[in-house]
């Protein structure tokens, strides 16, 4: 009896084993280890920068009113941009930066509309850095160093100037109020610009107003002599960001100007 539940019990036992190394457990899933921001290798720092801005070839060129115009071929589109004039050729490579669009400009110099036009600072020619880069083009209302327009300093006599519903210093000492809203200055015009940035340029002054203070910038489509009487009509705009050092604290667009 002792002898058969020995083989009893062996045979239980081995049972057990048998079914125990059926059930294989799964490997456990092995996953590269991902290394910490601490111990991963510094990524190699390029050569040269990329480049900001649509890459291209140059399939037209003109020059007019001190800009150059190009047309320029990306492989997925084509496009024209102008910049203050500079040197190139059809076939060159160029690097075309972010730039402001205008479009349906008409150029009175060249005679010709444009669907679209892209003004931007500089352009970068066969992978060199641009001649003047950052400099504005010939004519425009000039800038202070601090981005700021530059007081125009002038001979226009400002005696007798009837004040219209707001005074030069009025505009700078209200802006934020006034900001949005249709505003009308008389004063004369001291400086115009044409065809910078699609647009003309003027400077206004009244006598009033203080060194910074005393200088309204107005960009119309209209065209005026410096020393008119003008009166001045749009909606004011404050604390103007153009981009390329283009900054104004107060300025009129697309304003409507009438020779008194």
């Amino acid at each position: 009896m002792k002898q058969l539940m020995s083989l009893i019990c062996i045979a239980l036992f081995s049972l057990t084993l048998l079914a125990g190394c059926g059930e294989e457990t799964p490997a456990p899933k092995t996953e590269t280890a991902k290394p910490s921001a601490q111990s991963a290798p510094a990524a190699p720092a390029p050569a040269t920068a990329a480049a900001p801005g649509k890459t291209g070839k140059v399939l037209e060129t003109m020059d007019a009113a001190g800009y150059t115009y190009i047309q320029v071929e990306t492989g997925s589109e084509t496009f024209w941009a102008a910049a203050p004039q500079f040197t190139v050729v059809v076939g060159d490579d160029v690097v075309v930066p972010d730039g402001m669009p205008m479009p349906d400009y008409h150029s009175k110099t060249l005679e010709r509309t444009f669907d679209l036009v892209y003004f931007v600072p500089s352009v970068m020619v066969g992978g060199m850095p641009p001649a003047g880069m950052g400099q504005q083009p010939e004519g425009h209302p000039a800038t202070s160093s601090a981005g700021k327009p530059a007081v125009e300093a002038t001979d226009v006599d400002m005696s007798g100037i009837k004040a219209a519903d707001q005074t030069v210093a009025d505009l700078f000492a209200k802006k934020d109020e006034l900001a949005g809203k249709p505003v009308a200055v008389r004063g004369k015009v001291v400086k115009f610009t044409t065809e910078i940035m699609g647009t003309n340029w003027a400077h206004i002054q009244d006598g009033t107003g203080a060194a910074g203070t005393n200088d309204l910038t107005v960009t119309t489509s209209e065209v005026v002599e410096k020393g008119a009487t003008v009166v001045v009509t749009g909606t004011l705009v404050a604390d103007k960001d153009f981009g390329y050092g283009y900054k104004y604290d107060v300025i009129i667009e697309d304003a409507k100007i009438t020779v008194e």
